[in-house]
């Protein structure tokens, strides 16, 4: 028995030391971001904490949509570091997204954070692709209320497939999450990825891959 308890510990322990170790663990109350610090430290250095004021904890004007006449007819508006400076080190960020009939938010990855994404109004199509080699589309038609997960550094995406506008709030498990559209990362890269590795990866004529570099 006492070995079983033992067995158990340690599997608790270790299980919690590898979460806790993806984003360290505060060492304080809060470490409120200070910009104009020239240290470099995996994140941002601490503003003293006699400087503190509540307006580096909060951020106003999540209630309006945004806006939406681009290509894409998608609009993020971010909760992030830069938007709350009071969530460096606490690893966690937000977003509202809006979306036109049919907007779309691309394929794209987080290579720093999970993220949970809840339908406040409408209905989207989501997905992801999970990793080689099985490479296998996730996917679902979501409707107001519905709530899905997108795992860490997973290609995704999210669709307007109502009738109407629709908007969705995602939480996101980093104060950085960081974002990489999959286009614009291969095809918009600077300077620009030699076309022929392009060419052959696709299996395309080069002048298609100048096409699609042309359009970043």
């Amino acid at each position: 028995m006492a070995n079983r308890i033992l067995v158990i510990s340690t599997f608790i322990a270790i299980s919690f030391s590898v979460v806790a170790s993806f984003e360290p663990s505060p060492l304080q109350d809060f470490c409120v971001a200070d910009p104009t610090s020239s240290a470099r430290v995996n994140g941002l250095a601490c503003l003293d904490s006699k400087m503190v004021q509540a307006n580096h904890f909060s951020f106003s004007g999540l209630h309006i949509p945004g806006n939406t006449s681009n290509a894409l007819g998608s609009a993020v508006t971010p909760v992030f570091l830069g938007q709350i400076p009071g969530l460096n080190t606490l690893g966690i960020s937000m977003a509202r997204i809006d979306y036109a009939p049919w907007g779309l938010i691309p394929p794209h990855s987080h290579p720093r954070a999970t993220e949970i994404l809840t339908v406040l109004e409408g209905r989207l199509l989501v997905g992801f692709v999970t990793s080689n080699p099985d490479n296998r589309l996730i996917t679902k038609v979501l409707e107001k209320g519905d709530v899905f997960v997108f795992p860490i550094g997973l290609v995704h995406f999210q669709r307007n497939v109502g009738l109407g506008s629709a908007f969705s709030i995602s939480s996101l498990s980093s104060q950085n999450p960081g974002v990489l559209l999959v286009a614009n990362t291969l095809f918009g890269s600077t300077p620009s990825i030699p076309n022929d590795i392009l060419a052959k990866a696709f299996q395309v004529d080069k002048s298609v891959v100048e096409k699609l570099q042309a359009q970043f």
